[in-house]
């Protein structure tokens, strides 16, 4: 709030973790400007609907319990109020809460002050009008006391915008008193210590003392904490704040979400933007290879499927000569195993290569504890030169076979509903692409140990080094437009990826059904999946790889070597 109602700064920058209050922190902005410094403002929230909800749940109970603001801002529901949910007008200025997928809601009038919310959910661009943060700004540039306001959650380091202008900013961090030395420091991932296996017991070490601080201590020496900026010569105002500096979390926590999370680059990457508010560490252009994974093969067959398998489910990808299919074991946390991979050559505008697909749908798979296993679900792609026939054919298996077109472009739902077919009489469904290789390959290809997410393949010459070349043909690359980092995943040129996309599928297919197979689990009697050793070999993340200071003076019991488990 003093870095906003400061003359000489233009713009602030608040990178955060999700629990800091950074809600509040905006709504205190707003209720600020209407009440003391009335100017024009605008709200920009990821997408339209994110904005009515904003409107809706948070700034309409603020005005109404707030008597500041309650007489100056009339409700909408009156006659003649002025006011809509997304157009608030008030004494001195009017407030608009736009969405960053509409530029039509971006470009509409003069602002004064423009706070963005979330921008690291920012599509790109917004239409083809260019960056909405820069679209918004704009609006700004006829007032000599604009006022810019960028907050969000990070996300990946090669596409966050937030990071870059926290980067670009004076870099300002929250230093806090040792309650024992007295000396400086900010709060740092590296410093929580826990013993083995009781996270409940989690507590924060001095980096300079090594003494362990109590949550007592630790919160009285974020009170007694000031702003301390690593470049002040930069005249935007830059904030970072991570969960450790929450007054609604304990380090316990904290703790505990992180070994919840840490069995798996997706889950681990979430805990480090929402709880360390810390950008995610990614490689450009990386992928992963086929090298290794021949090796993980393991000994079972259809006719002996693992355990753990409580559901099947079939992908089915349409080329111009022949229909590929594979069959995918699913169980807890959607571990997953493959069972068989076929190519069904022939010309998809027969009918004779439909019906043979039909039949492959009829197989039965025998778990090792005697249960026979039908097809759950099959996803078709339909988005090949043979769309009425797939049509057609999820039409005739309609119940078991759901229609799938892919959709690229980051940051699209793995799985949504799409238009009727009304002369098919089904539904299409959508499928996020790139979401879905980005799962696949950059987080579940990389477990190391069964459990979930994790990736089993049988030793069979169904799934030989030609099906592992394929499944990582792929590559994820930055590419820019109007001027906005994003990433795309990109096939080699004189590669094939129909492993990949029937594995894209499959995994779409599944979150349709969306089975629970906890429930499966525990109904069948089976074994659940085997937790992930503690000395498996952990993802890379954007920990800094710092021990433990050396005690200096006595202390409580420290932890049993957290860093071990971490890397």
């Amino acid at each position: 709030m003093d870095a906003l109602s400061d003359p000489g700064i233009e713009q602030v920058v608040l990178m955060a973790s999700a629990q800091v209050g950074k809600t509040l922190m905006l709504k205190a902005v707003l209720g600020f400007y209407i009440d003391q410094d009335p100017s024009p403002i605008l709200v920009v929230q990821p997408t339209l609907e994110i904005g009515e909800a904003f409107s809706k749940d948070r700034l309409s109970p603020m005005v109404r319990d707030t008597p500041r603001l309650r007489g100056k801002i009339a409700d909408p529901k009156a006659r003649n109020s002025g006011n809509t949910i997304l157009h608030k007008v008030f004494p001195g200025g009017h407030l608009t809460i736009a969405g960053a997928n509409s530029p039509a809601s971006l470009a509409s009038r003069p602002i004064r002050v423009v706070l963005c919310d979330e921008v690291d959910r920012y599509p790109a661009s917004a239409g083809a009008e260019g960056d909405p943060v820069n679209l918004a700004r704009a609006r700004a540039k006829t007032f000599w006391n604009r006022k810019v306001f960028l907050c969000s959650t990070p996300t990946d380091e090669s596409t966050s915008r937030i990071n870059r202008a926290w980067l670009a900013s004076d870099m300002r961090r929250f230093w806090v008193p040792c309650p024992h030395c007295g000396e400086l420091q900010w709060l740092k991932w590296a410093q929580v210590q826990w013993p083995e296996g009781d996270p409940n017991a989690a507590l924060y070490a001095c980096e300079h003392c090594a003494v362990l601080w109590t949550e007592g201590e630790r919160t009285a020496a974020i009170r007694r904490g000031r702003w301390i900026a690593e470049r002040p010569e930069r005249k935007t105002a830059g904030f970072h704040l991570s969960e450790l500096y929450s007054p609604w979390r304990r380090l316990s926590e904290i703790v505990a979400a992180f070994l919840e999370a840490k069995g798996a680059p997706e889950t681990l990457k979430v805990w480090t933007n929402t709880s360390l508010g810390e950008v995610w560490k990614d490689d450009e252009g990386e992928g992963v290879t086929a090298d290794d994974l021949p090796a993980r093969r393991e000994p079972y067959t259809v006719d002996s499927v693992p355990l753990g398998v409580l559901v099947v489910v079939a992908a089915i990808d349409v080329q111009n000569d022949r229909l590929e299919v594979e069959f995918k074991g699913f169980g807890v946390g959607e571990e997953s195993w493959g069972l068989s991979y076929a190519a069904l050559a022939g010309d998809p505008g027969r009918d004779d290569l439909w019906d043979r697909l039909a039949d492959q749908l009829d197989r039965e798979f025998v778990r090792e504890d005697g249960a026979v296993l039908k097809v759950y679900a099959a996803g078709l792609d339909t988005g090949g030169h043979y769309t009425k026939q797939a049509y057609e054919f999820a039409r005739r298996k309609r119940g078991l076979v759901y229609a799938l077109k892919g959709s690229g472009g980051p940051g699209k739902p793995l799985v949504k509903p799409g238009a009727k077919v009304k002369k098919a009489g089904i539904r299409l469904w959508i499928v996020g692409v790139d979401t879905a290789k980005e799962l696949l390959l950059m987080s579940r290809i990389r477990i190391s140990e069964p459990g979930p997410g994790y990736m089993h393949w049988p030793i069979s010459n169904e799934f030989g080094t030609g099906y592992f070349e394929q499944l990582t043909a792929e590559r994820a690359v930055t590419r820019y437009t109007h001027g906005q980092p994003y990433k795309v995943w990109t096939l080699p040129s004189g590669k094939r990826n129909e492993a990949l996309d029937l594995n894209v599928y499959a995994l779409a297919t599944l979150n349709i059904k969306k089975p629970n197979l906890q429930a499966l689990a525990k109904r069948a009697g089976v074994a659940k999946p085997k937790p992930q050793a503690e000395t498996a070999a952990e993802p890379q993340s954007t920990v800094p790889a710092v021990p433990p200071p050396k005690p200096t003076k006595p202390k409580r019991p420290t932890s049993g070597g957290w860093m071990s488990r971490y890397r």
